[in-house]
């Protein structure tokens, strides 16, 4: 499967965005979906997951309350809305998609989006 991620900008803290990522090439609901990012000198770190259906998600708990995922199974696209953007938040994002459960691990994702960058001023 392919993935395109996009939405990505420059937005001041406090402010929201909404990223996207659309899949092609294979069965979109078969797989489990994923966010990453990976900030200046950081590793990448694990943002949100959702599950085939969406009924299922996860957080990493620098972002519970703030960032919602979910997926429109019809279009084949997972969305990240971003709300309350912390600086902190400044990285570079990933979509990613795996054939196995929805997971926290990176190494369990198959094929992954090129990113796209998130930038919050203070």
């Amino acid at each position: 499967v392919q993935l395109q991620a996009s939405g990505g900008g420059l937005v001041q803290a406090g402010g929201s965005l909404r990223l996207s990522c659309a899949a092609s090439g294979r069965t979109f609901s078969n797989y489990a979906m994923g966010w990453f990012r990976q900030g200046p000198g950081k590793e990448r770190e694990f943002v949100a997951a959702v599950n085939w259906s969406g009924g299922i998600t996860n957080y990493a708990y620098s972002v519970k309350g703030r960032f919602t995922i979910s997926r429109d199974n019809a279009k084949n696209i997972v969305y990240l809305q971003m709300n309350s953007l912390k600086p902190e938040d400044t990285a570079v994002y990933y979509c990613a998609a795996t054939r196995g459960a929805y997971s926290t691990d990176s190494r369990t994702y198959d094929y992954w989006g090129q990113g796209t960058q998130v930038t919050v001023s203070s």
